[in-house]
């Protein structure tokens, strides 16, 4: 069992205007029906709202505290505006406490800014980037996460991915400088099974130990080998799971990307 102990993590509890309610499906949707299988329980989470849009252009802010979300794999920052107001931001790595940040064309190339990508440099380490201009950060979210700015050409650029997918993103659309911070992250081993359930993960029975109406790995006489039968290994819904595409074929996001991660 290993665990990231990161001493620069505030230990207050989190900004009581910036959290809500945090319900837990438990892996249904909303009509009821079970549509992610292996979850439930855990510790109850209040939800961080954290500014994917960085909008305020203009307003420089503070960093007061680094804190632990239980919601994503990176930790967050809390900022204290000239304003005021308050809000949380992800983590990149090299952020300290005391740092100033700033959204805007006019914000400087340092860690931790959001620029457009028409004002971000060729080559820099980006991460929190926007699909669509306004609608705030969809790519490069999770910890360690770094996309590299390649090129730009028209009203686009061009990132590499950490997938080494490579696409085209509106040069209007925002990124923030640097690399998402708690890359150690990967390197947890959970260990047992009480912490895999505190996270809200429940247990994974295979297969084929089920039974034929439970599962399409089922029955037999004896051990059945899953890869030997008719229809290959598939999911508990009957979606193969070798050698199928499950990306929509006529994706219109697909005009958008230049080389995928797969050859």
């Amino acid at each position: 069992m290993t665990k990231v102990v990161n001493p620069d993590l505030s230990d207050k509890r989190p900004e009581k205007s910036l959290t809500e309610p945090l319900k837990k499906t438990a892996g249904r949707n909303n009509q009821g029906r079970m549509t992610a299988r292996n979850k439930g329980g855990g510790h109850k989470r209040l939800y961080r709202i954290v500014d994917f849009k960085r909008r305020t252009d203009g307003v420089q802010g503070e960093v007061t505290h680094l804190e632990y979300d239980p919601n994503r794999s990176a930790n967050i920052a809390l900022v204290q505006n000239s304003d005021g107001t308050k809000r949380y931001i992800v983590a990149p790595a090299g952020l300290k406490v005391g740092d100033k940040v700033m959204d805007g064309p006019t914000a400087d190339i340092r860690v931790g800014n959001a620029l457009p990508l028409q004002n971000i440099p060729v080559g820099t380490t980006i991460h929190n980037v926007e699909l669509q201009p306004g609608r705030g950060a969809q790519l490069g979210r999770s910890a360690g996460t770094a996309i590299t700015l390649q090129a730009k050409e028209g009203k686009f650029a061009l990132i590499l991915l950490p997938s080494r997918e490579t696409r085209l993103v509106q040069l209007s659309c925002r990124a923030t400088i640097g690399a998402v911070g708690n890359a150690e992250w990967e390197n947890i081993v959970w260990g047992n099974a009480g912490r895999s359930r505190h996270r809200g993960i429940t247990p994974h029975t295979r297969g084929k130990a089920m039974n034929p109406n439970d599962h399409p790995h089922g029955g037999g006489e004896g051990r059945a080998s899953v890869g030997r039968r008719k229809s290959g290994p598939v999911s508990a819904t009957g979606v193969k799971a070798i050698g199928f595409k499950t990306r929509k074929s006529k994706k219109p996001s697909d005009k958008m990307i230049v080389s995928k991660r797969k050859k």
